[in-house]
């Protein structure tokens, strides 16, 4: 990848009720917020606003990693345990290699904050050179989340052949291991 290229982060969210404008949606402005606050590379983000299809949701994932060069793909909503709630289903139905300590970790975290976190399905996943993480759709929960997995994020990157992507130490410290 071009070192001056600025990293391609995916945010896709899936919502029915969104994606027919009946309801505002605010877990993809949480997302784009957190990562203007975290991250110091620059980078450009590739949004859609999709609803709870499978199909749907595995094509957009795939446009993204694969067509949009996605490194990082972060999704949000559809995670739940309701019948239309599908998005770790399509996420690993289009993944090379399944990372499940993200979701381990995730919900970990939100079992601090609240109980029904065990119902929580987040997942993440690598496709091609992008990383998938699904959230879930609430703005604090999405922050929790990504407090909780983004100091490996940029690591993970650096392993699948992604760009270099820095992080505001004084706002969240990404591990790196050090060079011999």
């Amino acid at each position: 990848m071009d070192a001056k290229a600025n990293a391609r982060i995916g945010i896709l969210v899936v919502s029915d009720r969104a994606s027919r404008g009946e309801y505002e949606d605010r877990g993809g402005p949480a997302i784009q917020e957190y990562l203007s606050e975290v991250l110091t590379s620059p980078w450009d983000a590739v949004v859609e606003i999709i609803p709870d299809d499978q199909a749907t949701i595995e094509s957009a994932l795939i446009r993204m990693c694969d067509d949009e060069k996605c490194c990082l793909v972060i999704t949000t909503g559809g995670t739940g345990p309701a019948k239309r709630d599908v998005t770790p289903e399509a996420t690993e139905a289009v993944a090379h290699k399944l990372m499940p300590g993200f979701g381990e970790l995730m919900r970990l975290e939100s079992l601090k904050a609240v109980p029904t976190a065990i119902l929580s399905r987040q997942t993440a996943a690598i496709r091609t050179n992008g990383l998938i993480v699904n959230l879930p759709g609430q703005p604090k929960a999405i922050r929790e989340c990504l407090d909780a997995v983004f100091p490996a994020i940029p690591y993970c990157i650096d392993l699948i052949g992604g760009p270099f992507i820095e992080t505001d130490a004084s706002r969240l410290v990404s591990f790196r291991p050090k060079k011999k």
